[in-house]
């Protein structure tokens, strides 16, 4: 499993009490040592400051980060003054995307779609960065098809991806076909799934309706049925979710992404389930 890319995401504190918090988060979490941890960026820049300085933090700590960008209402004036911040600061990885729209704003900004952004990355730095892109296997929630949202997806790894992490889903054929429809437009990339842990089932409701992941039928009426038994929905959660990563890996996915959260409970016990710490 040493060929395979592990990775963590985090999001920026807004207060020294929540920083203090990711601290020990971070500290569960670098004993199994992820390839890297990411850092989301908010809509519109709205985190950008807090994004680097947690970054800067991490690589203080020895381990690798890898910052969020997203392009939506920014200029390309700001965009190049970000990445020279970065360079200034050995970053040499980035996820790059489009980001949502800020409520209220109308002008989407110089870039409106990610691939935009990778191609300026490029233009702009060379191969200094590797990038990450998002993909999704069950289909970006504004795409107009499936056909057109391939053929997106299929741009960013033209204009200079590296490698993809995916949207969080809870089907795993959905994923697998995803990457079968990928290799048959000749997209060869890395497509690492993105795994959320399930710990809270109204947290998650909300989350996939806003991102358009799919939660079956028969998965949402188990976690109602817990009701306010957080421990059982953790407990069945770690089940399922260890479950899924199992069928990926041993389907070949190149890795997986996990959403943390800024928890590191559920992380570290799927982990422990995969046996990934004792292949490290």
């Amino acid at each position: 499993m040493t060929d395979r890319s592990f990775s963590m995401e985090f999001f920026p504190p807004k207060t020294p009490e929540g920083m203090e918090k990711l601290r020990s988060v971070r500290a569960q979490l670098a004993p199994l040592k992820p390839k890297f941890f990411s850092v989301t960026f908010g809509a519109g820049g709205s985190t950008q400051s807090n994004t680097l300085e947690t970054v800067l933090e991490i690589q203080s700590e020895g381990l690798a980060a890898a910052p969020h960008l997203s392009c939506v209402g920014s200029t390309r004036d700001n965009i190049r003054s970000i990445l020279e911040t970065y360079k200034a600061n050995n970053i040499r990885h980035i996820v790059a995307l489009r980001g949502d729209l800020p409520s209220g704003m109308a002008d989407p900004g110089a870039f409106r779609y990610a691939n935009e952004l990778v191609e300026f990355i490029r233009a702009e730095t060379g191969d200094w960065f590797e990038i990450e892109v998002a993909a999704y296997p069950e289909m970006h929630p504004q795409a107009r098809g499936w056909g057109d949202d391939l053929t997106n997806f299929k741009r960013k790894v033209e204009a200079g991806a590296n490698a993809a992490i995916t949207q969080y889903f809870f089907n795993a054929d959905a994923y697998f076909n995803f990457v079968d429809e990928c290799h048959a437009r000749g997209i060869t990339i890395p497509i690492v799934p993105g795994i959320m842990p399930i710990s809270n089932y109204a947290q998650l409701a909300r989350f996939s309706a806003l991102c358009g992941a799919e939660i079956p039928r028969w998965l949402a009426k188990k976690l109602e049925s817990y009701y306010d038994d957080t421990a059982s929905i953790k407990a069945f959660g770690l089940d399922f979710v260890s479950t899924l990563c199992e069928r990926l890996l041993a389907g070949g996915a190149p890795g997986l992404h996990f959403y943390t959260l800024n928890q590191a409970a559920l992380t570290t016990g799927i982990w422990q389930r995969l046996g990934l710490d004792s292949s490290k």
